[in-house]
């Protein structure tokens, strides 16, 4: 006959249960949000990574602990320097994270802006085999390079496009 000690089918019972929680499981899924997807979609939208100029200064903090978010996330700029991107979760009771950027010399203000707020530009997209062009507005200024808000016609969402030269932006397609 053996003799169990409880201790140690005690502490076999915890190591189990540490495994079990630490391994990823496809059937279980976490209730934070991912946060390198987050990093992921602010390199995406910035179209710098993290410490590049332009990109996030540093990787979100790992210690936040953001619910998971059943909706796309909601990027945007945040104040007129466009030096820091707002991030939320569109979901009834989201979040909503300002994550600040690295300094850009594209948008150094010494440069003369390109294209003026409220200036008629072509707005172009490209790809394998085709090119598409249309007239639009700037809804920001910036220098050569940069990258600014346009919108094709009065109630047109907004969208991003780099400033090519004077009167020309481009909305790059992968």
């Amino acid at each position: 006959m053996t003799n169990r000690n409880p201790l140690a089918s005690t502490l076999v019972a915890s190591a189990i249960i540490a495994c079990a929680a630490a391994a990823p499981s496809s059937a279980q899924s976490s209730p934070f949000h991912d946060l390198v997807a987050i990093d992921r979609a602010v390199a995406a939208f910035t179209g710098a990574g993290i410490g590049e100029p332009g990109g996030a200064t540093l990787p979100v903090d790992r210690r936040l602990r953001l619910a998971a978010c059943r909706s796309p996330l909601s990027l945007d700029w945040q104040g007129n320097r466009q030096d820091t991107v707002l991030v939320q979760c569109p979901d009834a009771g989201g979040w909503r994270l300002f994550v600040a950027l690295s300094g850009n010399a594209r948008q150094a203000p010494a440069a003369a802006p390109a294209v003026s707020r409220g200036e008629a530009v072509t707005i172009t997209a490209a790809g394998e085999g085709f090119s598409v062009a249309q007239s639009g507005e700037a809804l920001d200024s910036g220098a050569l390079g940069s990258w600014i808000r346009v919108r094709t016609s009065a109630r047109a969402t907004p969208i991003r496009a780099r400033i090519e030269r004077p009167g020309l932006v481009v909305v790059p397609i992968d």
